[in-house]
C-alpha cells in the first residue's frame, strides 16, 4: 500500500518536468514554531502537486483575507502524525486521506465532519466531480471527502508489437482473453506479466473478476461485513478463474519470483517478453521514464478489463485508486473557513489546470478539451473517458479494508495463485479475518 501511495502522488513528477516547491511548510517547520497559520491543511510532500496546492491557498487567502497554510509530511510520518493528532487540539483543519476504509476510520471515531451541508450551500460543487470518484469519499451515505488529485484506474496494458507478431487482437471478453493466452503461449510468449512476489499485483485480478462476474455490490457486501459475503458464489467463481489462468500458463512459470518495485514485471512487458500487463495507470509514467521507446515507438496500448460473458457486472465499471481526498476535521475551530476553502479551491480553473499541467487526470467533469491539448493526450483522455463512463469505481481492496484483513487477504490470495489453497478454503479463511 505504501508503494502505491507513493506512486499515486509521484505520477505527475514522472510525466512532467520537475516543479520547484513553493510556499507552505514541512511538518518539522510547523512544529518548530514556524507555523503562524490559523487554518492548517495537512498533506503529503509532493514536488509536483504541492506548488499547485500552495497557489490555490495563496489565492484563497488573498481573496478571503484568511490565513490558511499547507503543512506537508512524508508518507510514513504523515500517517503516524495524523493518527496521533486526530481528536486532539493539535489536529489539522483539513486533512489528506485515501477515501474508503482509510477515511471511514476517522468517521467512525467522530473525527471527520460531514460535508453534506457544504454541498447543499454550493449545489454545483458535487455536480462538478465524476460521480464514481465522489462516491469513494462517502461513508454510510454521507459525504466526508472531496477529490483533490487525479484518478488512477487499473487497465490492461498491451504490447502492440507483440500482438502484431502473434497476429492476435486485444481481448474484449474473458473468452477472448483465454484464446489470446493460448495463442501467445503457443508462440513461446508469456501472455501476461505478473509481479507475483507481491500479493497486491495479484489482487487486481480478483478485484476485476469479481466485479465482472458478480458486480460491484459483491465487494461492498464484504466491506460491510455481511454474513456469507466472502463465500458468495461469485467470489468462488472468480478464484476458480484465476486458478484456471495460472494452470493455462497465462502468467508464465516464474511469475511468483517477479517483483514490481524493481520494475521486473514492467520490464518484461516493455521488452516484449510478455504481451499484457494488468496494472494501474501509474505504470504509464514508470514506462515513460524507464522504457521510453515503448511509448515513443507507439508500442504501448491499453484497453479496459475484459467483460465476462453472462456476468452480472457492468463491463464499464473500474477498479483501482479513485483519487485522494480532502476532509475537514470534526473538532476544527475553523470549520467554516476550511469548508469554504474546499468549495473555492478544488474545482477552480487554476487548480484543475494546474493538475492537468502536472500530468494528472482530475476527477472533474468537462476537461476533455483541455486534456487533448496537453502532452500524452491519447492516454490521459482514455483514462478520463474510462472513469467518466464508469458506473462504479471500486477502491483497491487492500486500501478499502482494514490493514489486518488486507494482510490476510494478500497472503491467502498468493496461496490461491500457487494452488496451495482452494477457493472454498480461501473464502472460509477470509470470513474469519478481523
Amino acid at each position: 500500500m505504501q508503494r502505491r501511495t507513493f506512486l499515486s502522488m509521484a505520477t505527475a513528477a514522472a510525466l512532467t518536468a520537475t516543479v520547484t516547491a513553493c510556499g507552505g511548510s514541512s511538518g518539522a517547520d510547523a512544529e518548530a514554531g514556524g507555523d503562524t497559520a490559523k487554518v492548517q491543511v495537512w498533506a503529503l510532500e509532493d514536488a509536483a502537486v504541492n506548488p499547485i496546492a500552495t497557489s490555490s491557498i495563496e489565492a484563497f487567502n488573498a481573496a478571503s483575507g484568511r490565513q490558511v497554510q499547507l503543512v506537508t509530511y512524508v508518507n510514513d510520518a504523515y500517517k503516524q502524525k495524523l493518527q496521533v493528532s486526530m481528536g486532539s487540539p493539535q489536529a489539522p483543519d483539513v486533512f489528506f486521506n485515501w477515501g474508503g476504509g482509510n477515511l471511514a476510520q476517522f468517521v467512525e471515531a467522530g473525527q471527520a465532519e460531514p460535508l453534506d451541508d457544504l454541498i447543499a450551500k454550493h449545489p454545483d460543487l458535487s455536480s462538478k466531480f465524476l460521480p464514481s470518484v465522489l462516491e469513494v469519499g462517502q461513508v454510510d451515505g454521507k459525504q466526508y471527502g472531496l477529490p483533490m488529485l487525479g484518478v488512477l484506474p487499473v487497465v490492461l496494458f498491451v504490447n502492440k508489437d507483440v500482438f502484431a507478431r502473434a497476429a492476435v487482437e486485444p481481448p474484449a471478453t474473458h473468452a477472448e482473453l483465454l484464446t489470446v493466452v493460448d495463442a501467445l503461449k503457443a508462440k513461446g510468449i508469456t501472455p501476461i506479466a505478473l509481479a507475483g512476489s507481491q500479493g497486491w499485483t495479484e489482487l487486481m485480478w480478483l478485484e476485476y473478476l469479481l466485479d465482472r462476474i458478480g458486480g460491484a455490490g459483491k465487494f461492498q457486501a464484504i466491506v460491510a461485513g455481511q454474513d456469507g459475503a466472502w463465500q458468495d458464489p461469485s467470489v468462488i467463481k472468480s478464484l476458480e478463474e484465476i486458478q484456471n489462468l495460472v494452470k493455462r500458463g497465462a502468467f508464465g512459470s516464474n511469475y511468483a519470483s517477479v517483483n514490481y518495485d524493481n520494475q521486473g514485471a514492467s520490464k518484461l512487458f516493455a521488452t516484449g517478453k510478455a504481451a499484457m500487463h494488468l496494472m494501474g495507470t501509474w505504470d504509464f509514467s514508470l514506462q515513460q521514464t524507464a522504457n521510453p521507446k515503448l511509448i515513443k515507438d507507439g508500442k504501448l496500448g491499453y484497453v479496459p478489463f475484459p467483460a465476462y460473458e453472462g456476468g452480472a457486472g457492468d463491463p464499464k465499471a473500474v477498479v483501482g485508486n479513485p483519487s485522494n481526498y480532502y476532509s475537514v476535521t470534526a473538532n476544527s475551530t475553523h470549520k467554516d473557513v476550511a469548508e469554504q476553502f474546499l468549495a473555492d479551491s478544488l474545482t477552480s480553473d487554476a487548480y484543475i489546470n494546474g493538475l492537468i499541467d502536472a500530468g494528472q487526470v482530475p476527477a472533474v467533469k468537462g476537461i476533455e478539451a483541455t486534456l487533448k491539448a496537453k502532452p500524452n493526450a491519447e492516454f490521459t483522455t482514455f483514462t478520463y473517458d474510462l472513469v467518466a463512463q464508469a458506473p462504479t469505481f471500486t477502491q483497491s481492496w487492500d486500501q478499502a479494508l482494514s490493514p489486518a484483513v488486507s494482510a490476510t487477504l494478500l497472503t491467502n490470495l498468493q496461496k490461491v495463485f500457487l494452488d496451495q489453497m482452494a477457493p472454498a478454503e480461501f473464502a472460509a479463511a477470509m470470513a474469519k479475518a478481523k
